[in-house]
């Protein structure tokens, strides 16, 4: 049996078909694409872009059906709104976090731009952000110190020209928000307090207090509100991309959204998508993540036929505050867990065990100031060693002025249930927190989807390897926002709005029909299978692995998900139809599949996947995982009976075969390593500004044409 999405709408497609071939563990078979315009308006929803994912090999996930599943601040001008439900703008922003309001601020110079987020503005990844923002700042300081804590907390997998990029021109990204009202604590001598986290060999880290990320979003949100070309729209959740295919190239055409206020679907066309819409911390149930992180944007992209690369590293933060350590237990569970920044690791907390003893220098040499991916684990250790369900941080050997200056968010919280920091520890447990993998892109942002370009945590750009570094994550999202603008303002001038464009897809419905009743119950059940999947990740894919391990949850989530999408059916549900709960649980789905089979695909321990059946790091697979689309796929010479691309296609040839290999089977000059091909055919063939690149592979996730 395969899995069908049915994609650029949201719907659920059941779908039975079955799938036999070679390949390798977990690998991928994904088919179908965005087909012509002018036989679009002709076919159903489900086939205006890649309408199916189908999951080969292992007899795992085998299941029907899957995939498939302000109030806007000004009213938006006649240029940019052609009718009630469909919008026309120059630039489409998915999400406003850091990465999408720099960008919307830097495009709105050059034409009008949509703000799409899927609840109030100010909800996002970065405004629970509470470390800061590290940067080259101190003259003691270097860009190549910088550079090489990355890396080294990277585990090496790094792209080095990347993190070079992003440290380079953090500085002058920090001076821009400074400029544009972002106020940061400064010292005594009046210059910028610098702070310093795990895995940072000087203070860098650029904070306010302990609540950065805040203060960040509240300076762009009021530039924003400022600007006469953005408009933002509240409560727009972003249900899939609108491609198309010419030829070889998929092109992405904007965005449909479900209001979850009105329950209407509105479209917005654009010359440019930007798609900022953060992680999927909420694949697990103990998240650091506000509700809204549930993978949609890699979701979106995946079913767009955008390369994904790195899922399998998934960075659980070792310090979320463990309720039950409180003296006063809150009375109703947390919609994500309250983050304890790495900030008071670094500036001399002390892990200890339930026992009082200090655990981390016999974990690590570096002890608490150990990269996350280290803390996490000997925690995780800790705890299964001991029985336990929670350790210690205790910062409470400073001095009570100190504490509270610098952690006055978290003192306050912990004093709400009954805890002075300044007088005990924090008892603590590590949450999922960050995605360091997601959809592939190049230095500017750009991905191999024309007019698509990515920055945030949705991007796996090559900064963080199998690790990301302490206050990287908002660095990564202002350098490549800012970077992103400049080739998309290049493509709005060389491109126009087709006002016949709204037409090309059929809309998706609202499941009206159905009757309050049965709605009520799709969305009951659809929340406990959502717990029931999370609960599958924690238990089986969490910060320590194993084969036998990600194989049960391979094989659960794909009963699940087929237990799941019966159900939907057979209350009547029609393939059209979304709601936000249906489009969240199918983006979830999405996500968690594709941690797991990337998880499977990297036989070895590496930064954030640690598995007990591989435990070494091994040299020869220092190279990233990547999801290829179906474009990439279609084999043009089927007589020679090659499936492209097989499991480690490019371990398994020679240096000096790989370049005859790839171009006798269509592979992307950017996919194959450096050294095997001409700087200038680096260049995406269809997408010349593209640079889309790593040092090499690891595994080409299969895929079939």
């Amino acid at each position: 049996m395969a899995t069908s999405i049915a994609s650029g709408n949201g719907r659920l497609h059941l779908r039975e078909s079955v799938y036999r071939g070679q390949g390798c563990r977990g690998a991928y078979f994904v088919s179908g694409i965005g087909i012509p315009k002018c036989i679009q308006k002709d076919l159903s929803w489900s086939h205006g872009v890649p309408n199916i994912l189908r999951i080969h090999t292992s007899n795992h996930f085998q299941s029907l059906a899957n995939e498939s599943q302000h109030r806007h601040h000004r009213t938006a001008i006649t240029s940019c709104s052609r009718d009630g439900s469909t919008k026309y703008f120059d630039f489409a922003v998915i999400g406003s976090g850091v990465a999408g309001l720099r960008y919307a601020l830097e495009v709105a110079k050059h034409g009008t731009v949509a703000v799409i987020t899927k609840a109030e503005s100010h909800e996002s990844n970065t405004n629970y952000a509470q470390g800061g923002i590290s940067a080259v700042l101190c003259p003691s300081d270097s860009v190549e110190s910088h550079v090489l804590d990355t890396i080294v907390a990277g585990a090496y997998l790094c792209d080095e020209e990347t993190v070079r990029v992003v440290c380079t021109e953090g500085p002058e990204r920090i001076r821009e928000l400074i400029a544009m009202g972002a106020s940061f604590d400064h010292g005594e001598d009046g210059n910028l307090h610098l702070a310093r986290e795990g895995g940072h060999s000087h203070r860098r880290i650029v904070h306010a207090a302990d609540m950065t990320g805040r203060e960040i979003e509240r300076a762009l949100l009021e530039a924003v509100r400022k600007d006469p070309n953005i408009f933002v729209f509240e409560h727009h959740f972003a249900i899939d991309l609108l491609s198309s295919q010419d030829g070889s190239n998929t092109i992405c055409h904007g965005v449909d959204t479900l209001n979850t206020e009105t329950h209407e679907v509105v479209r917005f066309i654009s010359k440019i998508t930007l798609l900022a819409s953060g992680g999927a911390g909420h694949i697990y149930p103990i998240t650091t993540n506000p509700l809204v992180a549930t993978g949609d944007g890699v979701a979106m992209a995946h079913r767009a036929q955008a390369v994904i690369s790195n899922m399998e590293f998934v960075q659980f933060h070792p310090t979320a505050l463990a309720d039950e350590g409180l003296p006063i237990r809150p009375t109703k569970a947390r919609e994500n867990a309250f983050l304890i920044t790495e900030a008071v690791r670094g500036d001399g907390g002390i892990l200890y065990n339930l026992e009082m003893e200090r655990f981390m220098p016999s974990y690590d040499e570096r002890a608490e100031l150990a990269p996350r991916d280290v803390v996490a684990r000997s925690i995780d250790d800790q705890l299964k060693q001991r029985k336990e369900n929670y350790v210690l941080l205790d910062i409470s050997h400073k001095s009570r002025e100190k504490i509270l200056s610098h952690f006055p968010n978290i003192a306050a919280e912990c004093m709400r249930y009954g805890l002075d920091i300044t007088r005990k520890p924090i008892p603590v447990v590590p949450a999922a927190h960050y995605m360091c993998g997601g959809v592939r892109a190049g230095l500017q942002g750009e991905t191999n989807v024309q007019g698509l370009y990515v920055a945030g945590e949705v991007a796996c750009t090559g900064l963080h390897g199998a690790n990301r570094l302490a206050s990287n994550s908002l660095l990564e999202a202002l350098v490549f926002a800012r970077r992103a603008v400049q080739p998309s303002i290049d493509h709005t001038k060389s491109s126009c709005i087709d006002h016949s464009a709204s037409h090309w897809w059929p809309r998706p419905t609202m499941p009206k029909s159905l009757g309050n009743t049965v709605l009520s119950n799709i969305i009951h059940r659809t929340r406990e299978v959502r717990d029931e999947l999370q609960s599958i990740m924690w238990e089986y894919v969490g910060i320590v692995r194993s084969t036998t391990r990600l194989q049960t949850a391979e094989r659960r989530i794909g009963e699940l998900e087929l237990e799941w999408e019966t159900y939907l059916f057979q209350q009547g549900w029609e393939p059209t139809m979304v709601c936000l709960e249906a489009c969240e649980m199918r983006n979830l789905f999405c996500c968690a599949k594709l941690v797991v089979s990337s998880a499977l695909a990297r036989h070895e321990s590496r930064g954030l996947h640690y598995t007990i059946d591989f435990p070494h790091l091994e040299e020869s697979k220092r190279l990233p995982t990547i999801i290829l689309p179906t474009s990439f796929c279609r084999n043009r010479h089927k007589s020679s009976g090659f499936s492209y691309p097989v499991r480690a296609l490019l371990e398994a040839t020679s240096e000096v075969h790989r370049p005859l290999l790839a171009s006798r089977y269509d592979i992307p000059p950017f996919l194959l390593p450096p050294h095997c091909v001409k700087a200038p055919s680096r260049l995406h063939p269809t997408f010349p500004n593209c640079q889309l690149k790593f040092s090499s592979i690891l595994t080409i996730i299969k895929c079939s044409g």
